[in-house]
């Protein structure tokens, strides 16, 4: 028994240890990177537990609805007691009757810097800090509200701004990141060294690497769905990371060595725990709303200022003894994100890539003001060159020119008033393009003149054409120099003559030699060699569909649900996330769906045969199952699931037989549907006595939400009696329970037969007869979802649509295991049972 008087006496008088397996003391302090968790906690209510290590324990505090990365939600956090530091690892459930019963798992941790004294602040109630883990990062506070007198103090936990701060309707970090991170960091490394086997080749780390360039193009050719990945374009510079033994350097696309700018880059490249590896990226700096800002970055360079330096990671083109230079791009990006799922930093990231469009992600990207959109080829190898196999796609014109000579400000010598500029042409000869006169500052104005100064020549360094005079600026004398030095510019288009328009300086770049710059032409990319013939140029003058795997869904920004606001997108992307929980219970059976083009609301068509429209990857089952009717329909795969659900398909329904044998049903079902008046408590009472009367006759339910106003329990049997013999039995249940419990059950539907009762609908075992499936989503304001549970948490169901497709994958985050798992192995012969109830065929 802890003394009252210790840190943990409150954590420790709340548990019983021989019953839960939270930890009662332990851990080891961090004195110069001290911990900090999120445990995700669900509770009687979910809710997410943030712990700060300060002084040998866990601070703790409850917050309900989890952090938000938009500095405008302020969250409700309250303080709770100290825990001990060992809990930052526990992942467990702790038991019914037990105080903070419920699931708990590992949401993110990593660690935290506070800003000032964090004993002072937390004293004051005004706690800042910042947060490295791997969800959260940046600058957080915590602000005490409590007016006096509460048993718990209130707080606010929320986002400063930053460049880690996002808009919350942009980017919900608790829906997008809904599982656990515990034990990732300890099997990333194992899981990457799972190399993809297509093309990799052991080999020793090359002593050099030149990365792979992009093309500027128009477009991209069209192709299947998943052919070409899409990542923002960096504004910053291109670095490769050698890591040899552990240890990292820093190189540019020129070969030179960054590693001393970049010391504490170079450190944390070296904690991702890797022995041998390239790794292709670009550093910046995010400005405060988080998009790269070049003159930041160079600012950074310059002032030997890299703290704010980010490293954005897309490519690994040799890992731990392996050449992955022939592997495809996509299985190369595949073993990266799991490294970088495990091992991101603050400064370390993995550079996602977007499932939509191209035309739409270039839209965005010019929208936040980035510089545009690279196009990978997804099958494509790692090349040292420039290809057509990387694309890139920009916003405004923009490209790198040498500086071939100078004006000066005629009221200041010691600026520049204006950069005279080249190309080489494609025989090798420096050609005159033009000049700009503005884009820089009075710093970068002076610098500029220095690098200059050391440069001054006598004559025009240009070999091919003559200088074009240009503007002439008053005093704007020309000083030619040697074409050592590159400068980067925005400009609007070449004129006929080969000049640039309205041009804006935008940095000098000392990463790419003076030799290699050319004028760039955007190109339009013929199709991949293994297309057969030529396709059309993707351009942004059609909107296109979005991508979700692998099926194109198009006007998918449209809204199917008003009351929840969700889109034809959230759908196809919620079946997409359940398609591995949901295809057992739809494979093999014949399928009903129904469809809703106008979405909730609108009107709805029901279709249980293939006669009047064709969905790519659903079956047409053999005819003579079903003597008489059309061709009935499977929806057993991924891809029919998806495709169906772009073809504005909102429910599943399926049959209680099998695809093979229509004439025996393998389940038997009880819709318990409540009629006007009915209370849900009555609802989870007839359930309940469902199932004792099932057990009475000898036989095991399962149970489901409905998605909409009732519940399902569900019975497996053996394919031994015909649907009109199931059916008949399972009425005999339903009468049964009306004689028995009159006050509870009706035997006839109707909404008058029902008024404050549940019709237990047996109509569903009829031959022809279907049932919402598992994880279909509903048409119903809301859009609920019929979930599987386990008996035990029948309790805690709010009501039939407890989860809706905003809220089921949250939930299915915290399952280890199928509720239903035994369900699939058991089979059970009525005989017995009928005999008990007196039933007689």
């Amino acid at each position: 028994m802890a003394r009252s008087d210790t840190p943990l006496a409150t954590y420790q008088a709340k548990r019983d240890f021989a019953v839960t397996d939270e930890p009662a003391e332990g851990g080891k302090a961090r004195p110069h990177a001290p911990a900090f968790v999120i445990q995700k906690h669900a509770a009687r209510r979910l809710h997410y537990d943030f712990r700060l290590e300060l002084d040998g324990v866990l601070v703790s505090w409850a917050v309900p609805k989890g952090p938000s990365l938009d500095p405008a939600h302020k969250r409700m956090a309250v303080h709770v007691e100290d825990h001990p530091l060992s809990y930052a690892g526990f992942e467990g459930t702790i038991p019914e009757g037990h105080y903070g019963a419920g699931d708990v798992i590992v949401w993110d941790h990593g660690t935290w810097e506070p800003v000032g004294d964090p004993r002072k602040g937390l004293a004051a109630g005004k706690l800042a800090f910042r947060l490295r883990g791997q969800k959260l990062e940046g600058l957080w506070e915590l602000v005490r509200i409590a007016k006096g007198g509460e048993r718990q103090e209130p707080w606010l936990l929320f986002k400063k701004r930053d460049a880690f701060a996002r808009s919350h309707a942009e980017y919900d970090v608790v829906s997008a990141l809904p599982d656990s991170v515990a034990g990732a960091r300890k099997s990333a490394k194992a899981k990457a060294q799972a190399l993809p086997a297509t093309g990799a080749v052991k080999a020793r780390l090359p002593a050099r690497l030149s990365p792979q360039l992009a093309t500027l193009a128009t477009g991209v050719p069209e192709g299947a769905p998943g052919d070409w990945i899409f990542e923002i374009k960096f504004d910053g510079y291109r670095l490769m990371a050698r890591i040899g033994n552990g240890k990292a350097r820093l190189l540019t696309r020129g070969g030179h060595d960054w590693s001393a700018k970049l010391p504490k880059l170079v450190a944390e490249l070296e904690r991702l725990g890797i022995g041998n590896a390239w790794l292709d990226g670009e550093i910046v700096v995010p400005d405060q709303d988080g998009t790269p800002d070049f003159n930041a970055l160079q600012n950074a360079l310059d002032r030997e200022r890299a703290d704010p330096i980010v490293m954005f990671l897309f490519d690994v083109p040799f890992f731990e003894g392996f050449d992955l230079r022939h592997a495809p791009l996509a299985e190369r990006r595949g073993l990266l994100k799991q490294l970088m799922d495990a091992r991101a930093t603050r400064r370390l990231r993995f550079s996602s890539d977007f499932e939509a469009d191209v035309d739409s992600i270039l839209q965005s990207a010019c929208r936040m003001n980035l510089e545009g959109v690279i196009a990978k080829r997804a099958d494509a190898p790692y090349v040292s060159r420039r290809s057509d196999t990387w694309l890139k796609l920009k916003c405004i014109r923009r490209q790198e020119f040498v500086v071939c000579g100078y004006t000066l400000r005629t009221d200041s010598p010691t600026r520049i008033g204006s950069l005279m500029l080249g190309v080489h042409a494609k025989n090798g000869e420096l050609v005159s393009v033009g000049g700009v006169g503005t884009g820089w500052n009075d710093r970068e104005a002076r610098d500029i003149r220095r690098q200059l100064a050391a440069l001054d020549t006598d004559h025009a360094p240009f070999t091919g054409g003559e200088a074009k005079p240009g503007r002439r600026r008053p005093g704007g004398t020309r000083h030619w120099v040697k074409p050592r030095l590159v400068a980067e510019l925005r400009f609007a288009a070449w004129t006929p003559d080969g000049q640039i328009r309205h041009a804006s300086f935008v940095a000098m770049r000392d990463d790419k030699p003076a030799s290699e710059i050319v004028r760039e032409e955007p190109r339009d990319i013929a199709p991949a060699p293994r297309e057969k013939g030529t396709k059309a140029m993707k351009t942004s003058s059609k909107k296109s569909a979005s991508t979700v795997g692998g099926v194109a869904v198009s006007h998918g920004e449209r809204v199917i649900d008003a009351a929840s606001g969700r889109t034809k997108l959230d759908l196809v992307r919620y079946y997409e996330s359940v398609a591995d929980d949901m295809l057992p219970h739809l494979k093999g059976r014949p399928c009903a769906l129904v469809r809703g083009p106008q979405g909730v609301g609108g009107e709805i068509f029901f279709q249980k045969h293939a006669e009047k429209v064709h969905i790519a990857g659903v079956k047409q089952l053999d005819p003579a199952l079903w003597p008489g009717h059309p061709s009935m329909l499977e929806v057993g795969t991924r891809e029919a699931l998806l495709n169906a659900a772009q073809f504005n398909v909102i429910e599943f329904h399926t049959s209680n037989t099998t695809s093979t044998h229509f004439d025996r049903p393998n389940r038997m079902i009880f819709d318990l549907d409540p009629g006007e008046g009915t209370p849900w408590a009555h609802v989870q009472e007839g359930a309940l006595l469902m199932r004792t009367l099932l057990t009475e006759l000898g036989l095991v339910s399962w149970l489901k939400t409905s998605g909409g106003k009732g519940l399902h329990v569900v019975v497996p049997l053996r394919m031994h009696y015909d649907n009109d013999t199931v059916k008949a039995f399972s009425r005999a249940i339903v009468q049964h329970m009306a004689h028995v419990i009159p006050s509870k059950f009706v035997a006839k539907s109707g909404p008058s037969n029902r008024v404050g009762k549940l019709f237990a609908d047996y109509l569903r075992n009829g031959v022809g007869a279907t049932t919402v499936a598992a994880y279909s989503a509903r048409a119903r304001p809301g859009m609920g979802v019929s979930m599987p549970v386990r008996w035990d948490d029948l309790t805690g169901l709010k009501s039939g649509a407890h989860w809706t497709i905003a809220t089921a994958r949250e939930h299915l985050s915290f399952q280890s295991e199928d509720p239903w798992a035994d369900y699939w192995a058991t089979r059970q012969p009525l005989g017995e049972a009928m005999k008990r109830l007196g039933f007689k065929k």
